[in-house]
């Protein structure tokens, strides 16, 4: 071995060190937090209202989530950082956030997933890793490129919420793909994948699970095929309504000036969705997911469409009433309702089918094609079922694939072709 791949290795081996401990604190992060606000949700939507006497009540979700708007309005106008980055303007990965910022963001993001708003964790809580990463970075290894930092962190994340590295590694190589240096993609995935590996081995120890129960996949046919693609197109289609509906909401929103008022009445307006489609259209759409598959038998294909189109509006509402918080749960639980509304509907297989609908959700509401694969083959977990989603993808890329995206930009700019991480420097730089 030459002295300048010995010195590959050894820099490779020394990154790891902190990368493992960057993913094992990420998935405790995530943990901590999720705790935190399944005790307050089990709190506002079980203890207080028994307490009330007005358990089973239709109208406390309008109560429980316009303050959860008051609170996280009162957050993003008076405490520092403003309760981090507006949701409905960013990508998955974010700019560093200084650290001052933090307290905001999580007690914006824990309110938001104990209320019931519908989106789920992951823009804030990455952002939230993020930070720490790169503070952690700098006083570890402070020539570590910023970047290294921010992607050790989001591998770990990623893998804690979708339980698993697999999904952190495909996401992630197409952002290292596309920045900037000469090293092999391999060479940058390394660190990563610890991170990643780190944080699922220590979200299992943790009891950690976000990702909702699986389903079976049946002896499918070519007409079980046709059965997924009419799901992910219908799917992807609520996804682009989505898309297009949030830019001009998210911009009426702001003209009313001030984050408690425009929020609150966000919180309002998803508290009436709620009276309309029930508790499982509320929050981030995990644990509703998995409710929707252990229970699918009890709800018609018209109720289930509903569901769909409740919960399109409501994420919608979220994004771009200044609720922190990320799109993909909830499209998961739109792509599954979309699915079994679709199997009942055609006779098709449901566990293709509704593999086939969070593909299209995800894939129109991201825009990204491997985090589309990733959580409909994490539905429905065996291999065969990866190869018939890519066919899917297909036809459902070619119909999004000129939508706009869901997300604003707020100073008009819309150049796909800028790296999708652009943070100059060592961490230790990007700390101070």
């Amino acid at each position: 071995m030459s002295a300048a791949a010995e010195v590959k290795v050894r820099n490779l081996v020394l990154l790891s060190i902190p990368a493992a401990l960057i993913g094992a604190l990420a998935a405790l992060l995530l943990a901590g937090i999720d705790w935190v606000a399944e005790e307050l949700h089990g709190f506002w939507w079980e203890i207080a209202p028994e307490a009330l006497g007005v358990d089973g009540a239709r109208w406390w979700p309008v109560v429980i989530l316009t303050l959860t708007g008051l609170g996280v309005g009162l957050i993003v106008w008076k405490m520092p950082g403003h309760g981090g980055h507006d949701s409905a303007t960013i990508e998955l990965v974010a700019p560093v956030l200084p650290l001052s910022a933090l307290p905001g963001v999580a007690l914006a993001l824990i309110l938001g997933l104990a209320g019931g708003v519908s989106l789920g964790p992951e823009s804030p809580i990455i952002s939230i890793a993020v930070a720490l990463s790169t503070m952690l970075m700098a006083r570890l290894m402070p020539n570590v490129p910023a970047q290294t930092a921010m992607l050790l962190a989001a591998a770990g994340m990623v893998s804690a919420m979708f339980s698993s590295p697999f999904a952190a590694a495909l996401l992630l190589s197409e952002i290292l793909a596309t920045s900037p240096g000469r090293a092999k993609l391999w060479d940058k995935m390394i660190p990563t994948l610890v991170s990643a590996v780190s944080a699922w081995w220590v979200g299992g120890l943790v009891g950690l699970r976000l990702m909702p129960s699986s389903i079976e996949l049946g002896d499918v046919t070519w007409f079980d095929g046709l059965g997924g693609t009419v799901a992910a197109l219908a799917a992807a289609g609520l996804g682009v309504a989505a898309a297009f509906g949030l830019p001009p909401l998210w911009r009426f929103k702001r003209r009313l000036g001030n984050p408690v008022l425009y929020i609150t009445l966000g919180g309002l307006v998803l508290g009436l969705l709620g009276m309309l489609g029930g508790e499982i259209t509320l929050g981030k759409g995990a644990h509703e997911t998995g409710e929707l598959l252990a229970h699918a038998g009890e709800y018609g294909a018209w109720t289930l469409v509903s569901f769909a189109l409740i919960k399109t509006v409501a994420l919608v509402v979220s994004a771009a009433s200044g609720f922190r918080g990320g799109r993909v749960f909830p499209a998961v639980f739109i792509g599954t309702s979309v699915g079994l509304a679709v199997a009942g509907l055609l006779g098709t297989d449901p566990g293709l089918a509704v593999a086939a609908g969070v593909l299209g959700a995800v894939l129109a509401i991201s825009r990204d094609g491997w985090l589309a694969l990733v959580m409909g083959a994490l539905l429905v977990p065996v291999w065969g079922i990866v190869a018939i989603l890519l066919a899917i993808l297909i036809p459902t890329w070619l119909m999004i694939t000129r939508a706009p995206e869901m997300i604003v930009h707020p100073d008009g700019e819309h150049d796909d072709d800028r790296p999708l991480l652009e943070t100059p420097g060592t961490a230790d730089e990007q700390r101070r």
